[in-house]
This record gives C-alpha cells, sequence and structure tokens, in this order.
C-alpha cells in the first residue's frame, strides 16, 4: 500500500522519533486502547521506547490487552522524556483531561492518527488521518503497512479490538472491506474472536440489567417515533447507575421507526454527557457541533458542565426537532 502525501510527514516522525508516548481521550475506549497496543508493538518492533500513557485506568473488560503492552495511568507532573507524543482517536489536546497540560508544555513533536472529522487549525506537528475509517485501529494496521512491519498477535488483537467495538462487531454502517480484511488478518495470525467477545460483552455485573432498566424507564420519543432519548441522572441511594450506554443506545436504534437516539448521562462531578446516534442521513455530529462536541456523521457526543440535565435535554430536543424540521419531518 501507496501512503497518501498527506501522512508522508506522519511517517518520517515515525521513523526519526526513538521515544515515544502515546496517549487517548479521557474514558478511553476499545478504539484508543486497541490502537495504542497495535502501534506499541509496531514502534517496538521498530526498536523504539514506548509509553501509554491515559488519564483513566485500562477497564476490566479489555484487560486482555495488557498481555502485550503495558498501560500506565498520568498522576500529575511531567511525563517521561519523548520525541513524539501520538494522540490517538482525538483530535483535541484538551480530551486527555488532565494531561493536556502536561503535553502541551513538552518540547515532543505532536503526531495526530484519528478517524474523526476536525473543524479547526491544525495545532500538530503531523497527522494520519482518514475520516472514512472504520476506526483508528485500521489506521494503525495501515502505518505499519507503510513503515514495513509486519504485525504480530499484540498488534492484531489491539486492531481487532479497535474494529469490533467500533464497528458494533461488525454491525455498524462504517463496516467495510478492510474491516473485514483485517479481521481475518487477525485471526490469521492465531486471535480468537469468541474469548475477546467474551470479555468485552458477557462479564457484566447482574446489577447491570437493572441500570439498564432504569435507563429505559425514562425513554420518550418524538417527531413520530423517529427521535428517542434517555435522560439518566446520578442514581440516588438504591438506585443502579450506569458506566456507559451502550446497550440502551442499541436498543432503541433496533426500534423500526427510529432514526437519531439521545442518550444523556449525567456524570458524579455534575457534567452530563452526551451519546447520539444515528441510522439515517441524520447528522449527529452536526448536532454535537452545536453544543461543543463532535465525533462522526453517525456517532457523536458532547459534554455540557454546569448545567442542569433538565435544561441539556430540552435544549437537545429543541435542536434535534429543529433539524427533523428542516428534513420536513413533523415533530410529536
Amino acid at each position: 500500500m501507496t501512503a497518501p502525501s498527506s501522512h508522508a510527514a506522519a511517517l518520517d516522525l515515525v521513523r526519526q522519533g526513538q521515544r515515544f508516548i502515546l496517549c487517548g481521550h479521557v474514558r478511553p475506549d476499545g478504539d484508543v486502547l486497541g490502537s495504542q497496543a497495535a502501534l506499541a508493538s509496531v514502534l517496538e518492533r521498530m526498536g523504539k521506547t514506548v509509553w501509554i500513557i491515559n488519564s483513566d485506568p485500562l477497564p476490566a473488560q479489555l484487560d486482555y490487552l495488557s498481555e502485550g503492552a503495558k498501560f500506565r495511568v498520568y498522576e500529575g507532573g511531567d511525563l517521561p522524556a519523548h520525541d513524539v507524543a501520538v494522540m490517538l482517536d482525538f483530535n483535541e489536546l484538551e480530551r486527555t483531561g488532565p494531561m493536556s497540560k502536561a503535553l502541551a508544555a513538552a518540547p515532543s513533536k505532536k503526531l495526530v492518527v484519528d478517524h474523526h472529522i476536525f473543524e479547526g487549525t491544525p495545532w500538530w506537528d503531523a497527522a494520519y488521518v482518514d475520516v472514512r475509517a472504520a476506526a483508528t485501529g485500521l489506521l494503525v494496521r495501515r502505518m505499519a503497512r507503510d513503515l514495513g512491519v509486519a504485525l504480530d498477535l499484540a498488534a492484531a488483537r489491539g486492531i481487532y479490538t479497535a474494529l469490533v467495538t467500533d464497528t458494533g462487531w461488525f454491525k455498524y454502517s462504517n463496516t467495510d472491506a478492510e474491516t473485514f480484511a483485517a479481521a481475518t488478518e487477525a485471526v490469521q495470525l492465531g486471535l480468537e474472536p469468541a474469548r475477546l467477545y467474551n470479555s468485552i460483552y458477557q462479564r457484566q455485573s447482574r446489577q447491570h440489567p437493572l441500570g439498564i432498566s432504569r435507563a429505559l424507564s425514562r425513554l420518550e420519543y418524538y417527531a413520530e417515533g423517529r427521535l428517542a432519548i434517555v435522560d439518566l441522572p446520578q442514581a440516588r441511594e438504591g438506585e443502579i447507575d450506569l458506566s456507559d450506554g451502550d446497550d440502551v443506545l442499541d436498543l432503541l436504534r433496533a426500534v423500526k421507526s427510529v432514526e437519531v437516539v439521545l442518550f444523556l448521562r449525567e456524570q458524579k462531578d455534575g457534567a452530563v454527557k452526551l451519546s447520539a446516534r444515528s441510522k439515517t442521513e441524520f447528522d449527529v455530529h452536526r448536532l454535537a457541533r452545536r453544543f461543543g462536541g463532535g465525533g462522526h456523521a453517525k456517532a457523536s457526543g458532547a459534554t455540557f458542565t454546569g448545567e442542569p440535565i433538565a435544561s441539556v435535554r430540552a435544549r437537545l430536543v429543541a435542536a434535534a426537532l429543529e433539524t427533523f424540521a428542516e428534513r420536513g419531518t413533523a415533530a410529536r
């Protein structure tokens, strides 16, 4: 595969650097962590020194990634001396949370490897970006090929993790031929899909279904059933909380009439996190950007601070209904 000319600077930076820090956004997901594990393996096979450092720890369901990589949690202060800081699966430094100041202050070169839409002035030294890629993990696979480094099982496991978590185990519309080719390669290298599936999706607590039940009890439909919204305040004593809304989002997208799902979850610090999903031409990235968020056309998010969840909900519903009206869809 020949790398596009826009990626040449990124590849040169990788070749020239010797010490690398790989970082992800706060509350890193499977694409972040899988991409980090894969790129760490590729860099180490090139003789580089690598640190994976995130603001939050590796979640239990992805602990198998630690078999081939060491994940560290940022505890403040200066970062290890490094030549290149690689930002995986995000494109705004603030998304690293408490690490952002240390990263900005470090004299290292900054490399973005990402598949999200970016609207603004590039701040990095080089980028390996393709917003059409199903996952950032696919970009790591492309980089390895461009660099002439064969994948090992640890890298394949990371790439497969990135793929299945960002494509909903190959069921979302971003799944393409490259996705299946990468998955096939991983299995050929010895990966066991059933083992990963069990770890990621079948290790929930007995309380988890009760948390889903609580969330669904707050479900409302708008725009003749085309918009579904759930707002989940912090759990009170005796109530069950959810760590994320993926199961709720999947259930609501399964409703035939639903085009857009908005899931709002109040966090312990009072902030409200939005997860937005679309299964039609409704662009939830544009919706999230109106509130300082972003992501993809069919999967985006935003975070609201200093505002009650009821107020956030009202503003989001109004904005979504406005978009439906522009598309000729009647509101409820």
